[in-house]
């Protein structure tokens, strides 16, 4: 049988918390960032967390029970 590949895509962009949660990144960071408040940017500096419905996803890409 074939070996179970982690989606690459997917090991970049998440990484686990010490209590087994999955953090993320916030998106519109990158560019066009004039028009954006400053708190706004800061905001989206910090990291978040993978929503409960989107976690099965996530797993499933990491290949992690």
């Amino acid at each position: 049988m074939p070996k179970m590949k982690t989606v690459s895509s997917a090991k970049k962009r998440f990484k686990f918390t010490g209590s087994g949660k999955i953090k993320r990144k916030h998106a519109f960071k990158s560019h066009i960032l004039t028009k954006k408040a400053t708190k706004r940017k800061r905001d989206l500096t910090k990291t978040g967390l993978v929503h409960t419905s989107d976690v099965p996803a996530v797993m499933n890409m990491l290949n992690a029970k």
